[in-house]
């Protein structure tokens, strides 16, 4: 249908006011380690206000909002998790309430990823009322994710609920370009075992850390190559791996630990396979030692804050949406109609839920939200307001632009 971009610009402006309240409520809410129980309860107020069909929890605790019941269905999905602050003395200001200073609100959260929330809620409810969503089932979807990419929309699909939607837009930072994709990764334990005995007389045990010091050179050396184009993607760039965490288990500070252990952060792009990259990281071990230290791939089946558990591997596909794909171009078109300027198409530098959307479900997704990714997980995190409200116009036209353009 025709659009009237006077109409819904001037329909973002006048809720603007309440956008940057809604925005810094939430922010203000505290929702780390996936406790999102009492800011999910404060966007379902907001879309109750604003007259969603449909609000609530699903098993997992994450929120639901609908509008329309109609036979093509666009979820736009933002985590409202958080990380934690760190030390708090490190923050200029309350990291909750934050601070406003010239147009841009400094918060946890913010950024990461918050500012997309009031954009979608609004947005949608706007598109709604100008009759842009007809013949649309939308969702705002409000999940966890800090804790485990995709495991929200994961649960969202194949449990509660059990809806694929034909698009999803992921609300993650974007700068207000449109994002087609990231690297994807796998998170690897690789533990070796030794034999305990007295510091004192240590020679008679088998020390557990000496054992992983070769393999963790032969792992920075491997991220060397990597930067010289090993598993290198034209568009997603560089793979990477890092040693990220460890932990000894000894018998006290004066004996030799009897297990090692190291965490692994394996950046994968569409250049690589899953097993390639779990061989890879296998081949750096002796045969000598094979028998010695073990690799494994990382679980995650931990229960929500409502006891929900949804138990997946911590392999997170990469993806990719083609520059020529029709919903790629249905955002673009959006962008231009709405600011009159071509913007440069991106990808995102970390991991989304669409790790799970378009990498496993193979649903396509694209990315459009407020504020830079750099911000994020800092105590310098930060959106600029206007950004949040102007985001505000891009989730309401979007769901027209893709009817006109994803036949």
């Amino acid at each position: 249908m025709a659009v009237n971009i006077s109409e819904l610009k001037a329909r973002v402006g006048a809720a603007r006011d309440d956008i940057i309240r809604f925005m810094r409520d939430i922010c203000a809410i505290p929702s780390m380690e996936g406790q999102i129980g009492p800011v999910g309860e404060r966007i379902q107020a907001e879309m109750q206000k604003l007259g969603f069909d449909e609000v609530r929890f699903d098993k997992m605790g994450n929120t639901i909002g609908r509008i329309g019941d109609g036979p093509k269905i666009i979820v736009f999905d933002s985590h409202i998790d958080t990380v934690g602050v760190g030390d708090p003395d490190e923050w200029e200001w309350n990291p909750f309430t934050g601070k406003v200073e010239n147009g841009i609100l400094y918060a946890r959260g913010a950024v990461d990823e918050k500012g997309s929330t009031p954009g979608m809620v609004y947005g949608l409810a706007i598109a709604r009322d100008l009759g842009l969503l007809d013949g649309y089932t939308a969702y705002y979807f409000g999940n966890m994710e800090e804790q485990c990419d995709g495991i929200a929309p994961n649960a969202f699909a194949e449990v509660d609920p059990q809806i694929k939607p034909d698009i999803v837009v992921i609300g993650e930072p974007t700068c207000m370009r449109v994002y087609r994709g990231h690297k994807g990764r796998v998170e690897l334990r690789i533990t070796a075992k030794g034999r305990s005995a007295h510091a004192a007389s240590h020679y008679l045990g088998d020390n557990a850390v000496y054992k992983m010091t070769g393999i963790i050179g032969a792992i920075r050396d491997l991220d060397r190559r990597m930067r010289f184009g090993l598993g290198y993607h034209p568009v997603q760039g560089y793979a990477s791996i890092a040693v990220t965490d460890a932990a000894t288990r000894t018998a006290s500070i004066n004996a030799v630990p009897d297990q090692f252990t190291i965490y692994i952060d394996r950046r994968m792009t569409l250049s690589e396979t899953r097993q390639e990259v779990i061989q890879q990281v296998a081949g750096l071990i002796p045969d000598y030692l094979q028998e010695e230290i073990l690799v494994e791939e990382l679980f995650y089946d931990h229960p929500s804050y409502t006891g929900f558990v949804f138990p997946v591997s911590k392999f997170y596909p990469p993806w990719l949406l083609e520059d020529n794909h029709p919903l790629t171009q249905a955002a673009q078109q959006t962008v231009e109609m709405l600011w009159n300027e071509k913007r440069e198409l991106g990808t995102w530098d970390f991991s989304t839920n669409g790790t799970y959307w378009a990498g496993k479900a193979g649903i396509p997704a694209i990315g459009f939200g407020p504020g830079n990714e750099k911000f994020a997980h800092t105590t310098e995190e930060q959106v600029p307001l206007d950004e949040v409200v102007a985001a505000t116009e891009f989730y309401a036209l979007f769901p027209n632009m893709c009817r006109a353009v994803c036949k």
